[in-house]
């Protein structure tokens, strides 16, 4: 019995030890994918565009990882939500490089929808209520992630 435990426990190590990327959501690959730091210049003026992007997480929905935000260029950053909230991601993988593929939008999200976000995010009640003007970003609402080991 002490050697079959022993046995799954190591099967279990080496598993783990070989763990392939984490995929969420639609299968994808990740060929063919941009630089977020890139995916504004790409869409030029258009509104919004089917893309599939790389880049490094800079923070997680805390709630229950149903939104990530991408690090773009300047210190900025995208929110990428999840198609239909039919999936979500691990709350613990800010600074991973994740794959994303679906729809890139440029939209004014409004005050509460904001405060909503810097609710998820931990944010404090007075952070929350500096939150009073609208918007105008770089959205993503993905149908397939990859995180990468």
């Amino acid at each position: 019995m002490k050697n079959l435990i022993i046995t799954a426990l190591f099967a279990l190590f080496i598993t783990g030890a070989y763990a392939q990327d984490g995929y969420f959501g639609k299968k994808i690959t990740d060929k063919g994918a941009v630089a977020s730091t890139t995916l504004a210049q790409k869409m030029g003026s258009k509104e919004k565009m089917s893309a599939k992007v790389t880049g490094t997480v800079e923070s997680v929905c805390q709630a229950k990882g149903c939104w990530m935000k991408i690090k773009t260029t300047d210190g900025q950053t995208m929110r990428v939500s999840f198609k239909d909230y039919g999936f979500f991601v691990p709350k613990d993988i800010a600074g991973k490089t994740v794959v994303f593929e679906g729809e890139a939008k440029v939209k004014t999200t409004p005050v509460a929808e904001l405060q909503h976000y810097a609710e998820d995010a931990g944010k404090s009640k007075e952070e929350i209520e500096k939150i009073t003007e609208p918007k105008h970003e770089l959205t993503f609402v993905a149908d397939g992630v990859i995180v990468k080991k």
